[in-house]
């Protein structure tokens, strides 16, 4: 259906990734690994099978954010060790955020340097962290502390793995299809304000969200300048991720911690008189098609914004957002006082008929 070139790699979706994965070369590497959790090990490796004619030895590690640690890439490192990979050989990550982001570090680091390939396996790795380059693990609840960019052979996009997921899952690629229609992409959005969408059977949605990221990514690899527009709802969306993952008992998803960093930077971008209350409301009743609103305790809030004083983004001891210019136009490097993003997340919390989150 579509081919994607992002540098000197190829993002291939829909039946041009199952035919490309299929005619993959593999007399370049010595030996090749697969690295996949239980999860993907279960639903998505026999798909795998059926099109990858190589030969390859799996390497399974526990799922979950709680897993994406550097202590995780010592055992996968000393796994490759034991199996012996040399630095021609290859590691091909098929599974979600968590597999792309952790697979990618290892190889990037293992032997200074062995080939990689992304079989992303959720919507979130499908439009976001299989492409990009970006790789790194966490420090206790701190998001992708330690990291590197390294860009993978090849990212191949199945649409079919999409079926495996729960509407949880799916979510969490929500958000981030959501943050590439507003800011770069007024079709998109309008496309989005719909309840019919389904991103497992429309492969042209999946491959234009794609394109916004691999086209910004294309300009600016290691986020000096534009790439930093990828970063719209992740300010507070990565802190109040980090917060729920240490104060609550049922931790926010990515997607989930995201919605509200949209809503809330969405509100930061109408108090700088960016965009009205009435495109304040539609980005609002439209997130809400998506995620049901969730209940952030009052005394927490402080919390949260200390929390984004680790933001790889800040500097001069400001906490950097991007923000919106328009719907479909983001703007980098903007900053905002602590008061004004407390009144943010005062903003989200008027939505009613919260979901609680029960706390310690």
């Amino acid at each position: 259906m579509s081919q994607i070139k992002l540098f000197d790699h190829m993002i291939s979706v829909g039946i041009t990734a199952k035919n490309a994965l299929s005619a993959f070369d593999t007399s370049a590497y010595s030996t090749i690994f697969c690295l996949v959790d239980e999860n993907t090990e279960k639903h998505c490796l026999p798909v795998f099978k059926e099109n990858f004619k190589g030969e390859f030895q799996i390497i399974c590690i526990a799922s979950g954010e709680e897993n994406k640690t550097f202590e995780t890439c010592t055992e996968i490192w000393r796994q490759l060790l034991s199996n012996g990979a040399n630095r021609e050989s290859l590691l091909i990550n098929l599974g979600g955020g968590v597999i792309c982001d952790t697979g990618g570090f290892v190889a990037g680091n293992f032997k200074r340097g062995i080939s990689f390939v992304n079989i992303p396996t959720t919507l979130l790795a499908m439009v976001d962290a299989a492409i990009g380059g970006k790789t790194g693990v966490n420090v206790d609840s701190l998001k992708n502390q330690i990291g590197s960019f390294e860009f993978p052979e090849a990212v191949y996009v199945m649409p079919e793995f999409l079926n495996t997921l729960t509407e949880q899952e799916l979510k969490q690629g929500y958000a981030e299809i959501l943050k590439h229609a507003l800011i770069a992409d007024f079709d998109l959005w309008q496309s989005l304000k719909s309840e019919n969408v389904d991103f497992a059977t429309d492969e042209n949605l999946l491959a234009k969200s794609i394109r916004i990221k691999t086209s910004i990514v294309e300009e600016d690899p290691e986020e000096k300048e534009k790439r930093k527009l990828l970063n719209f709802g992740h300010t507070i969306g990565h802190a109040i991720e980090s917060w729920s993952q240490n104060n609550s008992e049922a931790a926010l998803s990515h997607g989930e911690a995201v919605s509200i960093g949209i809503i809330a930077e969405s509100f930061l971008s109408y108090r700088k008189s960016n965009i009205s209350f009435d495109e304040l409301k539609e980005i609002c009743d439209t997130v809400y098609l998506y995620f049901n609103p969730v209940y952030l305790a009052e005394d927490k809030l402080g919390e949260i914004i200390e929390l984004m004083q680790y933001d790889k983004k800040n500097k001069n001891d400001e906490i950097n957002f991007t923000l919106l210019k328009n719907i479909g136009i983001g703007i980098i490097d903007q900053t905002a006082s602590k008061e004004l993003i407390l009144e943010s997340l005062e903003f989200y919390k008027t939505f009613p008929d919260r979901n609680y989150i029960a706390q310690k």
